[in-house]
């Protein structure tokens, strides 16, 4: 068999057995749980809050944004630690010695982190559905923008992570390079209110990243057309999203492979060590 199929096959058994894996795992399904409490509770006491101008309640609006940030948060700092710790543990350093392993490490890590948003979106729309009336204006087009923008979500954020996890020195920084971030982004990209309420120039800066239109995006699929009123330009702008989304997965698809694989050079027993002390100094 061709080496690099193979390392795409054995990425792809290990992103599977690991996704299996987390299904079983008591801390993983504690997290979701988590999620679903935080995301539906708080819908749930805001939800006779009235959105101005569109005649819409606030889980209708909420709830596709909501979505779009948890996607993306989801696919930056997961892949971003699982990178940080599995380069202090020594996977990284025994893929690197595997023909093509580092190929078939990051098809694992992107069907595993893919394969996660499942359930995460599950615990979180079912008891949406049956709780609030009238989230999915669209019908089957509504499903399938929502297919197309997680999709290219996925390609533009996930090189993010890779990115944060092959330049942090430990997994420990993973929180002030990635996590803080992505919630300043949160904050900023219109998930929480509408983004015509912020100033003008932090439109622009939240226009510039991905996050601002896998919410467009998701809004888009699940919001009637005149709900559109409370977004720049009074416009979904599909053809803007397609393009920034599209921009964004290009660039990552270029750039995050050369910056893991001068990561991966640089790996070695004697780095790998260093990292470990300096975690071990991190926690004490």
């Amino acid at each position: 068999m061709n080496p690099k199929l193979h390392a795409i096959r054995v990425g792809l058994h290990r992103g599977w057995t690991e996704f299996i894996q987390s299904l079983r795992s008591p801390q993983d399904q504690g997290f979701y749980l988590f999620m679903a409490l935080a995301v539906v509770g708080y819908l749930f006491v805001r939800r006779n809050t009235e959105i101005e101008g569109t005649g819409l309640m606030l889980p209708q609006v909420s709830l596709p944004s909501m979505l779009g940030a948890l996607v993306a948060f989801g696919v930056v700092i997961g892949p971003a630690y699982a990178l940080a710790m599995e380069r202090e543990d020594g996977t990284l350093l025994r893929a690197k010695a595997v023909p093509h392993g580092m190929g078939g490490y990051v098809t694992g890590q992107l069907l595993y982190h893919s394969l996660g948003l499942v359930p995460m979106l599950l615990v979180i729309l079912v008891p949406s559905f049956l709780l609030f009336e009238g989230l999915m204006h669209r019908g089957a087009v509504g499903w399938l923008t929502v297919a197309w923008v997680l999709v290219l979500g996925l390609l533009a954020t996930m090189p993010i992570g890779i990115l944060i996890g092959s330049l942090v020195p430990n997994a420990q920084k993973v929180g002030t390079w990635g996590m803080l971030p992505v919630m300043v982004l949160a904050g900023i990209s219109g998930i929480f209110y509408p983004i015509q309420q912020l100033w003008g120039w932090v439109q622009i800066i939240a226009q510039l990243f991905p996050m601002y239109w896998l919410g467009l995006g998701m809004r888009s699929a699940f919001l009637p057309d005149a709900a559109a009123v409370i977004e720049i330009g009074g416009s979904w702008r599909p053809w803007q999203t397609v393009a920034v989304l599209s921009a964004w997965a290009i660039a990552g698809a270029v750039v995050a492979p050369r910056v893991l694989r001068r990561m991966a050079r640089r790996q070695s027993g004697s780095a790998m060590q260093s990292a470990r002390e300096q975690a071990g100094q991190w926690v004490r």
